[in-house]
């Protein structure tokens, strides 16, 4: 079988000329948390277990799951959800999602930032954070996500597409473990 990153980028990418010939201001904007809510429907043992009942049709799994998102959904996204019922994909789903969010950042110039700190962090330190990351990643509107990890011990790992800035204080003990043990 194919792979699902392989899968999902024709259905990403047709999502992304969907959006940018409808003449709806914001659609992206609106479209992104419907996504986001489909990917955690869609991941569901139990939905999943259901979707693989061959008694059930594609109309049947298609209103089950339309029937969850409640009532302002894009035509878009009902679309899509269709589209990957029928075509036997919706385990496709947040794959496409992912990449519908990566194509979306590429058209405008943007980037998700992934900030995993030991402790919250408040406006301030955040707005200085994301200000130092801008003097690295340059022509980029960055949008920050602060997720807190007690795991970390402290300071912060950055994430902004396949690149990683590592400043907690675990990496650095891992680091300094791994020099003691060579």
């Amino acid at each position: 079988m194919a792979e699902i990153s392989t899968i999902a980028r024709p259905y990403a990418e047709a999502l992304l000329k969907a959006v940018k010939d409808s003449k709806e201001e914001g659609l992206a904007d609106k479209l992104l948390p419907v996504l986001d809510v489909l990917d955690e429907i869609v991941e569901d043992p139990k939905l999943k277990e259901l979707s693989n009942d061959p008694s059930l049709t594609v109309n049947q799994t298609y209103d089950l799951i339309r029937g969850m998102l409640g009532d302002k959904v894009p035509a878009e996204a009902e679309n899509l959800l269709k589209l990957v019922i029928e075509n036997g994909r919706l385990e496709a789903l947040p794959q496409i999602t992912a990449q519908f969010r990566h194509l979306l950042n590429q058209e405008n110039h943007e980037a998700d930032v992934l900030i995993e700190s030991a402790y919250p962090m408040n406006d301030e330190q955040l707005a200085d954070l994301v200000k130092a990351l801008e003097k690295k990643f340059p022509n980029l509107k960055l949008l920050p996500k602060v997720v807190v990890d007690n795991s970390l011990i402290g300071g912060v790992r950055v994430t902004v597409g396949d690149k990683v800035l590592d400043g907690t204080v675990k990496a650095r003990l891992e680091q300094m473990k791994s020099r003691l043990t060579s």
